[in-house]
C-alpha cells in the first residue's frame, strides 16, 4: 500500500494557547487509523487541521506527497476530496434521507445523484428509507445516513469526529464493526478521533495516543496494548496500576507485591539496582488464601463470566484483579495476590 497521509511535527493553537505541540503521524491507502486520548487533549483539532478548517502555525500536512497544509498555505477544504462524519450528524432536518445524501454532489446531473445515493443508502442497509426524514430514524440509523452522506462523493479520505457518542455501549459497538466493514468494502481511508479505547481497537487498523499535545505512540492495537511505549499509553489503552519497583535482574525485579521473576526479560544487561515501574492490568493478578502478599476484598462485581475485585494492598494502593466464574471471595476478606502476566510492562525511571 502507497502512504495517503503524512502529517510531520504539527503545531496548532487557539488564542495563542498550545494545543498541539508535535504531531506526527501517517496512514496507507485504505487504512482506517484512530486517534485516541481523553477530552481537551486535541484530537478534534488535529481532524480540522486535516480537514481545512485550522491553520497550522507549524509543520505540514500531506496528501499522496503532496502539501495541503502548512504555515504558508492551506488548500481550501472542498479541495481536499475529503469527507466528514460529525459527531451530532449534522443532517437537515427539513430534507429526506435522500436529499441529505445528494445534498454535497455539487454538479452532479439528476441521475448520477440518484445512482450515488442508492448506491450509499445500500451499502449502509437503509436501501428502503430514502423518503424518510431524520426524526423518524433511529440515532443508530441516522448515523449510518451521515455516514451514507460522507461516502456518497468517493472520498479520498474519511474523518470521522466521535461519530459514535450519542449512542449506547451495545449499539456502538455493532456500528463500529459495521462502519469497518463497509469502509473496508469500499477501500477507503479513514480517521477516527474517540475517548473509547474498546471502540478504537474494533474499528482501526493503527492508532496513535494523543497526550500532551503529542502522539505518544503510533502502531497496531496489539502493540500498544501489549507493548506501550509510555506510562500514559499503559494506562489508557487498558485498565491497570502502577507500582513502583527496582530491578534486580534482566527478568526479576521487587515491588509491592514482592520479588518478580518473568519468563521474557524486560530489561538490558545492566540494569540491576534501577528503579522501574510495574504496570500490571486485572488479568495479571490471581487470588488464592495462600502467599505472603495479602490485600482486602473491598467490593466485587459479578459480570457473568467473571467476576472483578477491587483490592487494598496494606500500604493502602487499590488494584483490581479478575476471576472466572462466580465470586469466591466475600468484601472485608483478606486474600493473597499472585501476580502472572503474559507479559511484564515494565517502565525505568528516568
Amino acid at each position: 500500500m502507497r502512504e495517503l497521509l503524512s502529517v510531520e511535527k504539527l503545531q496548532c493553537a487557539y488564542e495563542g494557547n498550545p494545543v498541539l505541540q508535535s504531531v506526527s503521524f501517517s496512514i496507507q491507502e485504505g487504512e482506517i487509523a484512530c486517534l485516541l486520548g481523553p477530552s481537551g487533549c486535541g484530537k478534534t483539532t488535529v481532524l480540522r487541521a486535516i480537514a481545512g478548517f485550522i491553520e497550522p502555525e507549524a509543520g505540514a500536512i500531506f496528501i499522496n506527497g503532496e502539501v495541503i497544509s502548512d504555515a504558508s498555505q492551506v488548500v481550501p477544504p472542498e479541495k481536499r476530496g475529503m469527507g466528514m462524519v460529525f459527531q451530532d450528524y449534522a443532517l437537515f432536518p427539513h430534507l429526506t434521507i435522500a436529499e441529505n445524501i445528494a445534498f454535497g454532489l455539487k454538479g452532479w446531473s439528476k441521475r448520477e445523484k440518484q445512482q450515488a445515493v442508492d448506491e450509499v443508502l445500500n451499502l449502509v442497509e437503509l436501501p428502503d428509507l430514502g423518503k424518510r426524514y431524520p426524526h423518524e430514524l433511529s440515532g443508530g440509523q441516522q448515523q449510518r445516513v451521515a455516514l451514507a452522506r460522507a461516502l456518497a462523493p468517493k472520498p479520498r479520505l474519511l474523518l470521522m469526529d466521535e461519530p459514535f457518542s450519542n449512542l449506547d455501549t451495545d449499539l456502538r459497538r455493532q456500528l463500529s464493526a459495521e462502519m469497518r466493514r463497509i469502509l473496508k468494502k469500499q477501500q477507503i481511508a479513514s480517521i477516527m478521533v474517540t475517548h473509547d479505547q474498546q471502540e478504537a481497537f474494533t474499528i482501526s487498523d493503527r492508532l496513535g495516543v494523543l497526550s500532551q499535545g503529542q502522539v505518544q505512540q503510533w502502531g497496531t492495537p496489539e502493540e500498544l496494548f501489549y507493548q506501550p511505549a509510555t506510562p500514559e499509553v499503559a494506562s489508557f489503552v487498558g485498565k491497570g496500576v502502577m507500582l513502583a519497583g527496582t530491578a534486580l535482574s534482566t527478568d526479576r525485579l521487587s515491588c509491592e507485591l514482592g520479588d518478580l521473576e518473568f519468563a521474557e526479560p524486560f530489561g538490558a544487561d545492566g540494569c540491576e539496582g534501577l528503579g522501574l515501574k510495574l504496570f500490571l492490568r486485572p488479568g495479571d493478578i490471581q487470588l488464592s488464601h495462600e502467599g505472603d502478599v495479602r490485600a482486602e476484598v473491598l467490593s466485587c462485581e459479578f459480570q457473568g463470566s467473571q467476576t472483578l475485585y477491587h483490592l487494598k494492598l496494606a500500604s493502602g494502593k487499590e488494584l483490581q484483579a479478575v476471576e472466572s466464574g462466580m465470586h469466591r471471595y466475600p468484601n472485608g476478606e483478606q486474600v493473597s495476590l499472585h501476580v502472572a502476566p503474559h507479559r511484564p510492562i515494565v517502565f525505568f525511571d528516568r
